[in-house]
């Protein structure tokens, strides 16, 4: 048993005390009904006895391995956790290295060369200001995630109607959409009431559709769809266009996981937007998964629960 689990540990104990106490007991039990011994006779009282301190050797070797396994799970929770931690810091700091040092590069640039010409000033400039933007994405994201990670509990709730919610984003995206000759089906039925943060079910929506924007490919299509459940929403949102290798499903949702870094960052992505829509589905008592569309392009099923007819 030394490369046994906890578990295995406790199950093999359990069954060998069950099968000796069993074994005693139909032991017993043959004994007084070959015998006729009645109720009250001393070997009853053995059996009693016997049964008692199996129960009790067993509630202790119960608690003694669950006490050991808890420990030992915390400790995994721990370990996993602070390595969790230590990859996040570090992403964190590479992606705030990459605009910081192009904001001092132009910046210094132009520091530097009082007699610059205006044209090469203004270029710097743009990007400069470009840099600033995405940097303020990355900490917006990044705030986010740590209001749902922390302080949940802070997140103000309130009844939103997801139709006008997406209604808004659509239009929104019009001039994106449009520039790449994308379109966007939004076949969501009206009156759908979600008791939760605004900001974040705005987010779980925009991401998506960011993400299939910059993603998908020109000339693609775009349909979000919705279906009523028990108890809230089941909602399936999903493009057309090249969708991702299978390697990459299931990483989707990581913190700062890119396919494409380079791509990535090019279209200023912070690499944190489909995480921010994990989260927030989970926040709002839902589940989402992700997966290619037979016919191409990727495809995001999640739930909502539904705003209560009393609230």
């Amino acid at each position: 048993m030394k490369n046994w689990t906890e578990g295995q540990k406790m199950w093999v104990s359990v069954m060998v005390i069950v099968a000796i106490y069993a074994t005693f007991f139909i032991i017993f039990e043959d004994y007084d009904r070959k015998n006729n011994i009645p109720l009250g006779e001393t070997s009853d009282w053995h059996l009693l006895l016997f049964s008692l301190l199996v129960m009790a050797g067993l509630g202790w070797l119960l608690l003694r391995y669950a006490r050991r396994m808890d420990e030992r799970i915390s400790r995994e929770q721990q370990m996993k956790q602070n390595q969790m931690r230590r990859e996040l810091t570090q992403n964190i700091a590479h992606e705030l290295k990459t605009p910081v040092a192009s904001i001092l590069g132009y910046t210094d640039t132009i520091l530097d060369n009082p007699d610059i010409d205006q044209q090469t000033r203004e270029q710097f400039i743009v990007r400069t200001n470009a840099q600033a933007r995405r940097l303020s994405a990355l900490l917006q994201d990044i705030s986010t995630l740590n209001k749902i990670d922390y302080a949940p509990e802070v997140l103000q709730r309130e009844r939103v109607d997801i139709s006008v919610l997406v209604a808004d984003i659509t239009l929104e995206s019009e001039q994106m959409l449009a520039k790449k000759q994308m379109t966007f089906k939004n076949c969501l039925p009206q009156d759908i009431c979600i008791q939760g943060n605004w900001q974040l079910l705005y987010s779980i929506f925009r991401n998506l559709t960011d993400n299939a924007i910059n993603y998908a490919g020109p000339g693609t299509t775009i349909m979000l769809s919705a279906k009523q459940e028990e108890k809230g929403w089941h909602f399936v949102f999903s493009d057309n266009g090249a969708g991702v290798a299978p390697v990459h499903l299931p990483r989707l949702f990581e913190r700062f996981y890119r396919i494409d870094k380079s791509r990535s960052r090019q279209i200023g992505g912070t690499g944190l937007g489909l995480a921010i829509v994990k989260n927030a589905v989970l926040l709002h008592g839902g589940q989402i998964s992700v997966s290619n569309n037979p016919q191409g392009g990727l495809r995001f099923d999640f739930t909502l629960i539904q705003l209560r007819q009393s609230q």
